[in-house]
């Protein structure tokens, strides 16, 4: 019988009220002010506003398919205005817009129920997959609209959605502007004395057309913050609360300086293969290094107020680079934060180099006018060094170092000049992935970077400082070989998890104990039809309904082995607000379910008077792509707590989030759940995340989508193509950042394939790196339906290049396979039955138990069991990146 942990009333709890007055609170803090000639804030004001766009009362508080969360209600933007106390006079405009949408809607779905019965796919697959709706535009603003407004003040709202499954495109109303909204703001700017455009987006768009527009006084990036938005914006354009983020991500003069853009996803008509031609030139390595001018640059905001940063001082030895910056808000109004942005510029020798990377980063208290703080931002001296494939080695090269200290990557001052002396060898590994095709990459060669008048006499007058580089000892990673197999103990005790707790024997004599189908059941997910079997989005749990899966609970009884519970994010928990059920336990049909996707015992005619009913209403955080814009290590760690209580309150085990997918190109449908196009920021959020989540007694996260899944459209059998070197300096640094310095619990591997192996069955990738390089402690699950068949997602139609292999999950460390079927299981029994040569990729025992092995360690650090520590704390002291002080 199941028992919930869910709320029995449908009132709002305390935890409801206090995280989401977390989320107002932090929210502005990630909000980028990109333009204002002083119309911002709007302080003391409180009359009449014009309120128009498509975001304006439908305000997107995050991205679709598993990203969504099933908030209690969403404060849109005009709500958020009118509780500020303002009088929104536009009523019959976005009235007007609502009634577009809902027509346009009602059509859409019509089509989709065709379709539907055509295809045997449920209808609300179609709409998550291929046939999303896409809202219409908008209808015009008439001189008749600016009449009736009356006031001199008009707030637009520009919202863009994008989700999983499918990407963005280069088009009007997408990545540009459309022609309707280009003509709106036109009037706006005209005929209003303020013109403010908001920004509801949660990737980059083209602004070339909106900066040419006149009139329009200030820009902000709102983002998506949740759901709470309205209220976070209405205070962050008030002043009540201050935006002090800074840009993730370079958003280019034209999409087709992305040097990604001609063959990314569906641009060039192959989605099957994707070649990672730039190498490590992503983002503003790529901008700075080829002098390609951007609208806004990398690191890019502004404030209500000015700050002065002034660099007191760079030290530095072998093992740590330390910067002391004070930093003043010299305004005379406005409080304010300031980020400071360090980065490095490295010696071009035996391989070349980016212009320059971000190093550390630190951001300011909530500084008064005339107010200071000395900030003292150190970094690990061996973070620069770079990757050099001949050599298979991570090396700091001989030569001088620039270290520029700044607020963005195009505002910086070189203040330091490290000296390495006699090349540093600092890891020798193994080359470990071959790219089945030539790739040819871009070159710098020959080619003038960005630069400006002052660079070079500041080289010049930089403190000199040379380090002894001798002193650092070269590592050497010893890769692990034959998986043992472990053999039962002398004994006729059935050995349970309580002897393992008490300490009467070990995990590995309980394994061992484990028979193989008992072994592939414990490493294959629990649906197997009935609940979730064909759940994309969530439904696959029976224990915390709207959960995305579970381990299994096959062994419960004869071995107390529990199982963990997982549930979707990265923006808030993924769970089904509603649910009803059977004194029994029993899930019966009804309640609130997401995705059209149905739970319980669907054949049940009546709901029995006695029957139970369930609330699990979760806070929607900002997401990543906003998140991350803060800048603040200690903000976002706090944004996992949130999440953390919550999955602590509602019995879930480990949270399917943070993803940390590099921002490869602005058109990935899945980078709002993304954190930046910059690895060494992607890193330190998702560790933050981690840490918040995991410092609740026994859960954790799942960091992903282990690796290079920088496209949706095809994204079950999409092949990346990608030199050792990117991979290793921007592609997996970010998830090599985050293993070892927060160990979430799991990692996701992804649905794409890397040089010609999928990711789940890529033993170099999920072993030989996350493990024997990083240290990973936890377990690798799947991505959902990686190696089932999925033709009731994608249709019957040929592929290039097959489903992933379950045998081949189990030999390459991708220790359980999600949601699961029958088939996994039966196929990981033969592949180890098997005779050598009878099946295509035959296992041994060692390797099956192997993955079970690392699945019960977790599966006993978790909060399945009483008396389990924060998951942090049971590997001591982990090691640093960048500290600030």
């Amino acid at each position: 019988m199941a028992k919930f942990k869910a709320s029995r009333t449908s009132e709002i709890s305390q935890m409801e009220k206090e995280h989401m007055e977390l989320v107002r609170k932090m929210a502005a803090e990630c909000m980028v002010l990109l333009e204002n000639d002083g119309t911002l804030p709007l302080s003391g004001i409180k009359g009449n506003i014009a309120l128009y766009g498509n975001g304006a009362r439908r305000t997107v508080k995050g991205g679709t398919g598993s990203g969504d969360v099933n908030s209690r209600t969403v404060i849109n933007i005009e709500k958020g205005l009118e509780e500020a106390g303002f009088c929104i006079t536009t009523k019959s405009w976005l009235d007007a817009y609502d009634k577009l949408v809902s027509e346009a809607k009602a059509q859409h779905m019509k089509k989709l129920d065709q379709l539907s019965e055509e295809t045997g796919v449920p209808a609300g697959m179609l709409l998550m997959f291929d046939h999303p709706f896409k809202e219409p535009q908008i209808q015009p603003v008439s001189i008749i609209d600016v009449e009736k407004s009356d006031t001199n003040t008009a707030i637009y709202v520009l919202a863009r959605n994008s989700g999983e499954g499918r990407d963005r495109f280069n088009q009007e109303g997408d990545y540009l502007l459309s022609k309707e909204e280009i003509d709106a703001i036109t009037i706006l700017g005209k005929e209003y004395d303020k013109c403010i455009v908001l920004l509801n987006i949660g990737g980059v768009i083209d602004t070339k057309e909106l900066k040419k527009i006149p009139g329009v006084n200030s820009v902000m990036l709102v983002g998506q913050a949740g759901n709470i938005s309205g209220l976070a914006v209405a205070d962050a354009i008030c002043g009540s609360t201050i935006p002090s983020g800074k840009l993730v991500d370079t958003w280019a003069l034209d999409y087709s300086d992305y040097p990604s853009s001609e063959g990314f996803s569906h641009n060039d008509e192959n989605v099957d293969d994707e070649y990672y031609t730039e190498g490590i030139y992503v983002g503003y390595r790529y901008f700075d290094t080829f002098n390609v001018t951007p609208s806004y640059c990398f690191g890019y905001g502004i404030s209500y107020t000015d700050f002065k940063l002034e660099t007191l001082d760079v030290a530095a030895t072998e093992e740590a680079v330390t910067v002391t910056v004070k930093v003043t808000n010299t305004g005379k109004l406005y409080r304010g934060k300031e980020v400071v942005q360090i980065y490095y510029s490295a010696p071009a020798k035996e391989i070349e180099k980016p212009y320059q990377e971000l190093i550390a980063f630190g951001k300011t208290k909530l500084l008064e006018p005339g107010e200071s703080q000395t900030l003292n931002i150190s970094f690990k001296t061996t973070s620069m060094a770079s990757y050099n494939e001949k050599r298979a080695s991570w090396i700091m090269e001989s030569g001088e170092y620039f270290i520029r200290v700044g607020n963005s990557s195009r505002n910086t001052k070189i203040e330091a000049t490290i000296i390495v002396v006699q090349e540093a060898v600092i890891s020798v590994i193994n080359n470990l992935f071959q790219n089945e095709y030539p790739l040819s990459e871009i070159s710098s060669k020959g080619v003038k970077p960005y630069s400006y008048p002052k660079e070079e006499s500041e080289k010049a007058a930089s403190k000199r400082i040379p380090i002894d580089t001798s002193k650092i000892k070269t590592e050497k990673i010893i890769y692990q070989g034959e998986k043992p197999v472990y053999q039962p103990l002398q004994s006729d005790q059935k050995l349970t998890m309580d002897d393992v707790i008490a300490g009467t024997a070990v995990l590995e004599d309980l394994v061992a104990q484990l028979t193989i189908t008992e072994l592939a059941e414990l490493c294959v997910g629990t649906s197997r039809g009935g609940i979730g079997s064909q759940s994309v989005i969530g439904a696959a749990s029976a224990a915390v309904p709207g959960a995305a899966g579970d381990t299994t609970s096959l062994m419960l009884d004869d071995r107390n082995i529990r199982n963990m519970i997982f549930a979707d994010g990265p923006a808030g928990l993924r769970l089904n607000p509603h649910y009803i059920a059977t004194k029994d336990g029993e899930l019966l049909s009804g309640g609130e379910v997401f995705g059209e996707v149905e739970i319980g015992n669907s054949h049940a005619k009546e709901i029995p008077e006695d029957a139970l009913h369930f609330y699990q209403y979760c806070t929607a955080i900002p997401i990543a792509s906003l998140l991350s814009g803060s800048w603040d290590i200690e903000l976002i760690e706090k944004a996992g707590s949130i999440v953390g209580k919550e999955m602590q309150q509602f019995g879930v085990t480990l949270w399917l989030a943070p993803g940390m997918n590099i921002h490869r190109n602005p058109l990935c449908g899945r980078n709002f759940e993304y954190y930046s196009e910059d690895p060494l920021l992607t890193g330190m959020c998702a560790a933050a995340d981690t840490k918040g989540v995991q410092k609740f007694p026994g859960i954790g996260t799942t960091i992903k989508h282990y690796a290079v899944n920088n496209q949706e459209d095809n994204r079950f059998f999409s092949n990346s193509h990608v030199s050792e070197r990117a991979l290793r300096e921007i592609y997996l640094k970010g998830f090599e950042i985050a293993a070892k310095t927060s160990q979430p619990m799991s990692v996701m591997s992804s649905y794409n394939l890397l040089n010609g192996i999928h990711t789940a069955n890529h033993y170099e990738l999920l072993t030989s790196v996350l493990r024997d390089e990083w240290g990973f402690a936890g377990f690798v699950m799947s991505d959902w339906f990686t190696s089932q068949n999925i033709s009731f997602l994608v249709g019957e139609e040929e592929h290039k290049y097959p489903i992933s292999s379950s045998p081949l999950c189990i030999k390459a460390g991708n220790d359980i396979q999600m949601p699961g079927c029958q088939q996994n299981v039966d196929d990981i029994v033969e592949a180890v039955d098997a005779k050598e040569n009878s099946v295509p990729y035959p296992l041994t025992l060692g390797e099956l138990q192997y993955c079970a092995l690392n699945i019960l360690k977790s599966v006993r650090q978790s909060s399945c069991y009483e008396g389990a520590k924060p998951y942090r704390e049971q590997f001591g002291e982990l090691p640093w990146i960048m500290k600030v002080e």
